[in-house]
């Protein structure tokens, strides 16, 4: 029987006794016997001699001390856990920890304290201080899985909402009068309006924009997993969009190619769309996500309900859409409030 422990090339064996037996067995080298109880500082000493004998990086890249904050972000990055995560997840938690690990990676991750990490946070700005949290609760929670400490000082820690100047909603938003100055800057046919296109009509991410292709479409349907959640989606293609998709050349598998007829990365699309902004003459804060919230503001004008609005990006929460839809005209669903009432009294 197998059991496979959360670090890379580890397994328990049970053997024919019922006694446990863990290995590191890395292919195309020799199993190693790792004696230590898992999650112990022994352990974790043991596996990074494993994985220097084998020929790999050592966890903490080669400088870590059993015990220490760099000893468990270490082993937290070889970790299922961290594995598993959607590649811009992973992005995140490791600039956080890593900048995390520059300063106090040789302190005992046991005498890591709330004091401590409430004095970190607190010299950040709020949106980084949430990322941080985030990332250090993940490690610290980790690390109690596999004993390398006893409490954890981020639990009961909770960060006030930013507050916002007056009339920021988070990310921008787009109106229709911009959407319009951005098409007509771009004519159908050319990549920039394309990209317009499918993040407005499909209300996607732009980590998921860049995937889309002809094999995601299927009887009008355009089927994704989106990369940060694992939900799939499937939002219909509309004649506009069809229409545009139609008219503009593309790749095999990528709806948007660069110049060198490749795939575009995300960060390389993200510059891409801000030049085609700028060549619009729109704002520094229009955004490719700020289409995605234009999607859903016109979808709440126009009646939709949560749900239906949540079936199509994929949020997990209606609190999430909330605060997606706050830019919905209010004097348009106001009247639209207005006319169900009086065709109920008149009824």
């Amino acid at each position: 029987m197998k059991i496979r422990l959360d670090f890379k090339f580890v397994n328990v064996f049970k053997d024919r006794y019922g006694k446990p037996r863990i290995y590191f067995r890395r292919p195309g080298h020799k199993a190693i016997l790792l004696r230590a109880a898992p999650g112990s500082p022994e352990f974790l000493a043991e596996y990074n001699a494993a994985v220097a004998q084998t020929g790999t990086r050592e966890i903490g890249k080669n400088r870590s001390v059993a015990g220490t904050i760099d000893a468990a972000i270490g082993a937290y990055f070889a970790s299922h856990r961290y594995t598993a995560l959607a590649e811009s997840t992973r992005g995140q938690r490791r600039s956080a920890l890593e900048r995390f690990r520059k300063v106090h990676g040789k302190d005992p991750i046991q005498l890591l304290k709330q004091e401590h990490v409430r004095a970190i946070l607190g010299k950040l700005p709020p949106f980084a201080a949430r990322d941080y949290l985030n990332s250090l609760r993940e490690l610290m929670r980790f690390a109690a899985e596999i004993g390398l400490c006893s409490d954890d000082p981020t639990a009961g820690i909770k960060l006030d909402r930013p507050v916002k100047d007056k009339g920021d909603e988070g990310i921008h938003t787009w109106t229709e009068d911009e959407i319009a100055q951005y098409a007509g800057q771009h004519p159908i046919g050319s990549t920039a309006r394309l990209a317009l296109a499918l993040a407005l009509e499909t209300a996607q991410r732009i980590s998921d924009v860049v995937r889309m292709g002809p094999q995601h479409v299927k009887n009008g349907v355009l089927t994704i997993t989106q990369e940060k959640t694992g939900v799939e989606v499937s939002p219909p293609v509309s004649p506009e969009l069809a229409r545009i998709i139609a008219a503009t050349p593309s790749g095999h598998l990528a709806f948007l190619i660069n110049s060198n007829g490749k795939p575009y990365a995300k960060n390389a699309l993200s510059n891409a769309f801000r030049r085609w902004c700028n060549e619009a003459g729109l704002l520094v804060e229009c955004s490719m996500h700020g289409l995605r919230k234009a999607w859903c503001r016109r979808a709440a004008e126009r009646g939709l309900s949560e749900l239906q609005i949540q079936s199509v990006t994929g949020h997990e929460s209606s609190r999430e859409v909330q605060r997606y839809t706050k830019a919905a005209s209010r004097a348009k669903m106001a009247r639209q409030a207005i006319d169900i009432m009086s065709s109920k009294n008149a009824g």
